[in-house]
């Protein structure tokens, strides 16, 4: 058997030097020469290398002309500029008044008509007008909007259809947000870390302080103009109290300086005890008049150092955070008290309706987390002050990879509403697994909750088009961070790029979305375009296929990490995320009939299809219903048989994700290209590891076998705990179905290695092999793997996932491709602990060479 290595070459020095530059110029031709990190994401303006789409654009005039002096117009003119010579090498004019010749106009109405362009629009604010007409007598193209926020995503919509190709001849585009509100919200600490944030450190806050550089600040507030993102809340919904200490306020400003030249308002959020906490007083009681008296002082200061201060998010009664309730109030009584402290300057209050008992006794089956947010919030309808907003979660738990639309969201008729969508993937892969959600929001904005009869969308109901509400509209919660692709993953840059997308424009399709970052973070002809739009708009199903189908939802580790497998968590416990799985069948029957009533929250229309058992889609049956594992969907096929096929199926898919990218290479530069191959390569060992956990865990409950045989049944794995062990210990595992069998083995007491081995029983061949093992976040183990006398691998667990002991969460693994062995060859695997880690191995697979990891059942 023979490793690969390094192979001379008997070439001339020169030669050799010749045929390699050729080689250079082969790869300069089909791929970028340098590598790219993701930091541009979708605003690289890359060369256009389109013949016919640079054609189409000979004409572009050479004066980019601003008639606004406010620091977003000139923004809008330097972007146009840099797009422009990063795509087609040529670099615009700067003016400020009207030349003898064909030029780009950026111009309000009201500055457009200052320089004798007499032109009028009822354009809502922040929308745009695209169109190519003469100005003078000269060829023009016209940038105009009623304000500079407008002229702004005017430039970027403009330099968006050059990118990908779009004609700009008889241009006539009139554009305009569904709603006022497109914020995003930061859940950023002062510390430098980021709750649920997957992209690295804050880039706002270090050590306890504002960062002192703040320029990828700048560059966020850049990605979030491009669409059309109008406000930003900085800090973590766990309000620290000290962000609203008076000192710390020139520190704040400067980031709302950063923001400023984009158009983005910078929001804080507050602790509702911050008058007791850092105030001074000795309540925080929203009724008591020198509270009331402390927020409106509070807000002047902040006017005073950020003019264009947006408002107040306020998480408060909701898991563990302080709120009204501790003086019997309401949160009407609360999110008034602040509003009408912000209103006078322009200021809003987002006061979140995630609100919620989380020490529930889940012994009573008429418990149900579900209906809280409406429950406190539809008896408050028309109590709330004009600038406040209700910021409700799309589902009436916690960003599960499927939940109904929160009723809530058809339930306010009075009261502005924003619902709240999660962009950081807490609880669908925390962008360790592609799971694109645009096709997940789009299914939730288009849902009919028949609020005013049938034809009241929930895009409708945010908007305000609805109840004719003044405000309304959407929030994101973004967690980018210091990683160099801003997400941890660049493929999931793609989920900020579809919110801004829909909270302009909620009727977009996830299909046009994701082929507009396809290709413009990738610059793919159209048909590796459509590759990836493929790999894009497929994940997300895939991903609930393997993790919680059926609106189970809450398969992960509610308890922990809320990222790998952990079945049993969501059970016994206060937090209401439970699933009812007993021996007998599985689900929370929320009917009003018999279950906790939830269902009755719908209007009659919705609430008739939910509370039927026959009528009830599949794919939210375990959210409404408690049904037999024998319960057959409205395919025929029994719920356990389904769980079972799903997650096999799924595991396979990912298989396919992998298969596409590959095809697109040489056409996206190596360092993303590479990056993304990681990560797919691992997201299939983990669509494994859930895999195995799930079904396991319900063949165990329930006791009905698979009907193909697969579940539990694993004839080409060898379970470390089985192998011959020198210095390893054998451990229990919890949760148990988190590994193999629900055993692994350990190195502990300062042993400096450890080894596991086995003899070959297979017949001769080439074979993968693949090692199971936990990589936790407290060391960096080292492994070693030989065959006989000979090293055919060895690796550092140095991977960042977030669990600090064997389990669902850390297990992954290696695969070794291409090794020859014979029967009789014996394997050994040598671990090396570090620190708290101590070289855990779960198990080995053994398998036909080049067979997917995901395959659909064991190799026979």
């Amino acid at each position: 058997m023979l490793l690969a290595g390094h192979r001379s070459t008997s070439l001339p020095r020169r030669r050799r030097h010749d045929a390699a530059l050729l080689l250079v110029m082969a790869f300069a031709i089909a791929i970028p020469v340098h590598g790219e990190d993701g930091h541009e994401a979708w605003l690289r303006y890359a060369p256009i290398r389109n013949q016919a789409a640079r054609k189409r654009l000979t004409a572009l005039p050479a004066v980019a002309v601003r008639l606004d002096e406010s620091a977003v117009a000139v923004t809008a003119q330097q972007e146009l500029i840099r797009g422009v010579r990063g795509m087609l090498g040529r670099t615009l004019r700067a003016e400020t008044s009207l030349p003898d010749e064909g030029a780009i106009i950026l111009g309000t109405f009201a500055a457009l008509q200052k320089a004798g362009l007499r032109l009028t629009s009822s354009l809502k604010p922040d929308g745009y007008w695209l169109e190519s007409m003469p100005v003078r007598g000269r060829p023009g193209l016209l940038i105009a909007a009623s304000n500079d926020r407008g002229l702004l995503y005017g430039a970027f919509a403009l330099l968006r259809k050059m990118n990908l190709g779009d004609s700009l001849t008889a241009l006539d585009e009139r554009s305009e947000p569904a709603a006022p509100i497109r914020w995003v919200n930061q859940w950023d600490n002062l510390d430098g870390t980021i709750e649920r944030g997957y992209g690295g450190r804050s880039i706002f806050f270090e050590d306890g302080q504002v960062a002192q550089d703040l320029t990828r600040v700048r560059d966020y507030a850049r990605l979030l103009a491009s669409i059309g993102i109008n406000g930003c809340t900085i800090n973590n919904v766990n309000a620290d109290p000290r962000l609203l200490a008076t000192a710390y306020l020139p520190n704040v400003a400067r980031i709302a300086d950063a923001f400023r030249p984009w158009g983005v308002r910078l929001a804080l959020a507050a602790d509702l005890s911050s008058p007791k906490a850092v105030g001074g007083l000795d309540t925080f009681d929203p009724l008591d008049p020198r509270v009331a008296q402390w927020w409106k002082d509070k807000a002047g200061e902040i006017y005073a150092a950020i003019p264009d201060f947006g408002g107040f998010l306020v998480k408060a009664d909701s898991e563990g955070r302080l709120g009204p309730s501790v003086y019997g109030r309401t949160p009407a009584d609360a999110a008034n008290v602040i509003a009408r402290a912000v209103g006078p300057p322009g200021g809003i209050v987002l006061y979140r309706a995630f609100v919620y008992n989380h020490h529930l006794d889940w012994r009573d089956l008429k418990n149900d987390r579900a209906p809280a947010a409406y429950d406190i919030f539809h008896p408050l309808d028309g109590q709330f002050d004009a600038n406040v907003v209700i910021q409700i979660k799309n589902g009436p738990i916690d960003f599960q990879v499927r939940e109904p639309v929160s009723p809530l969201l058809g339930g306010l008729e009075k009261t502005n509403e924003a619902v709240e969508l999660q962009i950081t993937q807490e609880y669908t892969g925390q962008q360790r697994h592609l799971c694109f959600l645009v096709p997940r929001w789009k299914e939730v904005l288009d849902f009919d909750l028949h609020a005013r009869g049938p034809g009241t969308p929930v895009r409708d109901l945010v908007a305000g088009r609805t109840f004719q509400r003044r405000l309304g509209g959407f929030v994101g919660v973004s967690n980018v961070g210091r990683d160099p692709n801003w997400l941890g993953s660049h493929l999931a840059m793609a989920n900020l790029y579809g919110f801004g997308r829909l909270a302009w424009n909620p009727e977009l399709t996830p299909h046009k979305i994701a082929d507009e970052w396809t290709r413009l973070s990738f610059s793919l002809d159209l048909k590796a375009a459509a590759t990836v739009d493929d790999m894009l708009l497929r994940s997300w199903r895939i991903y609930e296929s393997y993790t919680g189908p059926l609106g189970l939802g809450t398969l992960t580790d509610i308890l922990g990490s809320h990222y790998g497998p952990g079945i049993e968590s969501a059970e016994r416990n206060g937090w209401g995320q439970w699933i009812r799985a007993d021996s007998g069948g599985i689900g929370m029957d929320r009917t009003v009939a018999t279950g906790t009533g939830y269902i009755g929250q719908y209007r009659p229309a919705v609430a008739k299809v939910y509370e039927s058992l026959s009528a009830c889609p599949d794919d939210l049956l375990l959210f409404m219903h408690h049904v037999p594992y024998t319960y057959r969907l409205h395919s025929g096929k029994a719920v356990i048989q389904y769980v079972y096929d799903s997650h096999y199926a799924g595991a396979g898919e990912v298989n396919g994700l992998i298969r596409e990218w590959r095809s697109v290479q040489g056409q996206v530069d190596e360092e993303r290209y590479r990056e993304v191959l990681a990560g797919l390569e691992y997201q299939a060992g983990a669509a494994c590891v859930w895999r195995d956990a799930v079904c396991s865990w319900f063949l165990r409950e329930s006791g009905i076998p698979d009907a193909q045989g697969r579940a539990g049944h694993f004839p080409n794995r060898i379970e470390a705990e089985s192998m011959k062990l020198d210095g390893y210990q054998v451990v229990e595992v919890t949760p148990w179905e988190t590994a193999s069998g629900g055993k692994a083995v350990e190195c502990p007491g300062g042993r400096p290695r450890c080894t596991a081995h086995f003899e070959y029983q297979g017949p001769a061949g080439w074979r993968d092999f693949v090692v199971q093992y936990f990589d936790q976040n407290n060391g960096v183990s080292r492994f070693a793997v030989y065959v006989g006398d000979q090293l055919v691998d060895q690796w550092l667990a140095g991977d960042h996932l977030p669990s600090s002991k064997p389990d669902g969460s850390s297990s992954t693994r290696r695969v070794i491709g291409g090794l020859a062995l014979r029967a009789g060859d014996e394997i050994r695997i040598e671990g090396m602990p570090d620190a708290g880690e101590y070289a855990p191995l779960d198990y080995v697979e053994i398998r036909g060479s080049g067979t997917d990891e995901g395959a659909e059942g064991p190799q026979r």
